[in-house]
């Protein structure tokens, strides 16, 4: 299904809602992954005091990349009810 400006909002639900729930996660992030690509970085507005906890994120991961949990494991620990 391909979103455009001729679908109304009652069919685009309609038609999404079809989806399982996995399914669904994957277009929110498809869409978000759209609209970071398309966005200009300062056009997300984050204040310093976001900027600097992410920055000290990244800090925290690069002193110890180790503690990361790979994005495949979460995900499978938050979707292994569903199979």
């Amino acid at each position: 299904m391909i979103y455009n400006t001729f679908m109304n909002t009652s069919s685009a639900t309609t038609e999404y809602m079809k989806l399982s729930v996995s399914e669904r996660i994957q277009l929110v992030e498809d869409i978000w992954d759209s609209i970071a690509a398309e966005a200009p970085a300062d056009a997300l507005g984050l204040s310093q005091t976001q900027k600097a906890e992410l920055h000290r994120r990244v800090a925290a991961h690069r002193a110890d990349p180790s503690s990361a949990v790979p994005w495949e494991l979460v995900r499978a620990k938050l979707f292994s009810d569903q199979t």
